[in-house]
């Protein structure tokens, strides 16, 4: 079996998780010689501290594998796969007002193709959302006062708290790192479907 190294730009616990537990899925189909190996980097996502658009989401999950990139390229280390991961807000505006949804996004990319996936969203309560949006307070510092706790990024995640733990911060990573390999691991369809792509 040969060994095929991750990087991951944070080292924050649950979105490490969240790569291990998507490649035990897929991992398999990607290379099945493979034994996977996930590194933690910590790097700037270049966005806020709490995106706020689908936009800064996107983008800062792309910037931390283009940190990781270069980090690699700086030490010469052999990383095959980076994966960045970003959660935020993607705020809509409607008839009705706002609607602020949570949302976590990730890009892979092997330095040459790379692939966005999303987790989902989930709607905000308005009075976190405001706290976050209008106050500028942190999403993590504003979770944990609305929901009377501390340290939940590094837990069950806003996701816990909305959903009572049906689907954690964990989870909601999990699928956007499923969704982002698709173009790897299921790479006959991909090209089919989108020829000179992954």
């Amino acid at each position: 079996m040969q060994k095929v190294l991750v990087a991951v730009g944070s080292t924050r616990r649950p979105k490490l998780n969240a790569v291990w537990e998507a490649l035990s899925v897929f991992g398999p189909t990607l290379d099945s010689n493979a034994q996977f190996e996930v590194i933690g980097v910590e790097v700037p996502s270049g966005v806020g501290h709490t995106p706020r658009s689908r936009a800064e989401l996107m983008a800062g999950a792309r910037q931390r594998t283009e940190s990781l990139i270069e980090i690699a390229r700086e030490r010469g280390e052999s990383w095959r796969y980076f994966v960045g991961l970003e959660g935020g807000l993607d705020v809509i505006r409607d008839d009705s007002g706002r609607l602020s949804f949570l949302e976590n996004w990730a890009y892979v990319t092997d330095s040459t193709h790379g692939a966005f996936g999303q987790s989902g969203a989930i709607l905000l309560p308005e009075s976190l959302a405001a706290r976050v949006l209008d106050d500028g307070v942190e999403l993590a510092e504003a979770i944990d006062a609305f929901a009377g706790s501390q340290g939940i990024r590094d837990a069950h995640g806003a996701w816990g708290v909305l959903t009572n733990n049906m689907i954690t911060r964990q989870d909601a990573f999990r699928t956007a790192v499923i969704n982002a390999f698709a173009p790897f691991y299921n790479a006959a369809l991909y090209r089919q479907c989108h020829p000179g792509r992954v």
